[in-house]
């Protein structure tokens, strides 16, 4: 057998993400229960402190609910934009020292700083990179540092609040083995409490049932459970830059200048595109769109966005920059819109001030998309008659 070459991979989490944003702006808010999300009784919770979680609370929970567990708390409505804007602050300060990185999510980040350790140290260098982002950003920010991205992530998740934790190669399974199995990436509160009907209380316990016995309760996801309670994962630190966007594109079958079939297009590919992000359980940061006019002369549009994978915001922003962007009033041949600065996350995370039944709306919608095709429901406005129909590509 060949051995793997060792690696040295770092997860950083800034910790309570929203929270800490928020004790920023109004230093007056740390060390009390804050709940970031609507006010109203219908909204739910996008985030909370760690004072508040003593109480029980939990993001994506009832707002109603965690008042009644905590009545003092104190709520704020979130600031998405606000948050995305220091996501990119921190994300710069990694960029500019890390040899490789991923930006897994808008608050987490991987780093493979693999032969670090011939010229620096890599928990020095990790250190040093740690206290500058602090230093920078003012947030508390959280590392582990292993070799893969699993342990380092697990490691992280051990060293918050604010902390640090390495484990040296070779200890991966040892730092495993006494922890709940929750605590393994991919083991939610279903599968771990299927676990533990099966007397599976622990990583250590889950590393010794036979990788057959896993698959057979599982299915291929028990043979990926196995394999990471023996602290193994060979995925790769995804380069951020080599992020994929996602666009579409039309191509009419004869040149238009009819303004309301533009934006009956519009709404039908922005929302195309939207599923495919949550399908992918991905945001956005930057929107495009694009124009190719009758004499092929091609201009495009861009604005950077708070992180976002919903309808509603997505399509507000598309129009805005179709509305900037179309002013020579000629034919169109083409039009197109494309996401890109992809990050991961789910769209829960920008309906601050959205109700239970929005997050429900959402996820039916989805579902329907799912079932039948993301094509078979879409809004009122994006029907086109069989004589307006476009060249897809």
């Amino acid at each position: 057998m060949i051995a793997l070459q060792q690696r040295t991979i770092v997860h950083f989490d800034l910790d309570c993400f929203f929270v800490s944003v928020e004790c920023l702006q109004d230093d007056s808010l740390r060390g009390k229960p804050l709940l970031i999300g609507g006010s109203s009784d219908r909204a739910v919770v996008s985030a909370c402190s760690y004072e508040a979680r003593k109480f029980g609370i939990h993001s994506a929970m009832p707002m109603k609910t965690a008042l009644r567990l905590c009545p003092h708390a104190i709520v704020r409505s979130g600031d998405i934009e606000r948050y995305s804007e220091k996501s990119r602050e921190v994300t710069a300060v990694i960029a500019d020292q890390a040899p490789l990185y991923e930006k897994s999510s808008i608050d987490e980040f991987y780093l493979d700083i693999s032969g670090m350790d011939k010229f620096f140290g890599s928990l020095k260098w990790t250190t040093e990179l740690r206290k500058k982002i602090i230093k920078e950003s003012g947030l508390p920010i959280s590392f582990g540092l292993a070799s893969n991205k699993l342990v380092s992530k697990v490691a992280t998740d051990e060293a918050k609040p604010n902390g640090q934790l390495e484990i040296h190669f070779g200890e991966e399974k040892s730092f495993l083995a006494p922890l709940a199995v929750e605590k393994i990436p991919m083991v939610g509160r279903e599968t771990g409490a299927q676990l533990r009907r099966r007397g599976v209380e622990t990583v250590k316990t889950l590393s010794e049932v036979p990788i057959s016995l896993l698959e057979a309760w599982m299915g291929k996801n028990g043979i990926a459970l196995w394999k990471k309670a023996n602290g193994i994962d060979e995925s790769p630190v995804v380069p951020y830059y080599e992020q994929k966007s996602i666009s579409t594109e039309n191509t009419f079958p004869a040149d238009t200048i009819d303004i309301a079939l533009l934006h009956a297009e519009l709404v039908r590919m922005t929302e195309k595109i939207a599923f495919e992000l949550r399908q992918q359980n991905k945001l956005t940061g930057c929107i495009t769109v694009k124009i190719r006019y009758s004499d092929f002369q091609t201009v495009t549009k861009q604005a950077t966005i708070p992180y976002s994978c919903s309808d509603h915001v997505l399509l507000e922003k598309v129009k805005d920059l179709f509305q900037k962007l179309y002013d020579r009033r000629l034919l169109v041949r083409l039009i197109g819109v494309r996401f890109s600065h992809l990050v991961q996350g789910n769209y829960q995370i920008n309906l601050f001030d959205d109700s239970q039944e929005m997050i429900a709306l959402y996820q039916a919608i989805d579902h329907i998309k799912n079932r039948f095709g993301w094509q078979y429901l879409m809004k009122g406005t994006n029907v086109t008659p069989p004589e307006r129909k476009m060249y897809n590509r």
